[in-house]
């Protein structure tokens, strides 16, 4: 497994939320490597998402962010999906992330989604998460 330091889970440190990549057991996210293979240009709309949302505590715009169901919300650089859940002590977790081609939530993302927060709400509750 690799090891993680704790500054590699923040994405963004704000006034009201603290935005963290998710990773799984090997230590990997699936989110922070599609953003890392974004260009500048892309990566800097998902960065003032998390600004907007780490420093005011919302974001009204719709076509922005999004409630999906389920507890999973949608930050949306268009035309880029990052899917999320919120977590106690305002933190708010990244999941994982896929270029949008339809109008609707692809059903393997948002399972995807769920799986990873069942898996961080169970680590973090034992303990081991953030070992």
């Amino acid at each position: 497994m690799k090891e993680q330091q704790l500054g590699q889970y923040i994405a963004f440190e704000g006034t009201e939320f603290v935005i963290e990549w998710y990773f799984d057991t090997k230590g990997n996210s699936a989110a922070l490597d599609y953003f890392e293979s974004l260009n500048e240009d892309e990566q800097l709309k998902l960065l003032y998402l998390f600004k907007l949302i780490g420093n005011n505590g919302e974001i009204k715009n719709k076509t922005k962010f999004r409630y999906e169901g389920d507890k999973i919300y949608a930050l949306k650089p268009q035309p880029h999906r990052f899917l999320c859940f919120f977590f106690k002590e305002q933190k708010i977790i990244v999941t994982n992330a896929f270029h949008k081609k339809t109008d609707k939530l692809p059903i393997n993302e948002k399972d995807r989604a769920l799986k990873s927060k069942e898996d961080y709400e169970l680590r973090v509750n034992r303990g081991e998460y953030y070992e």
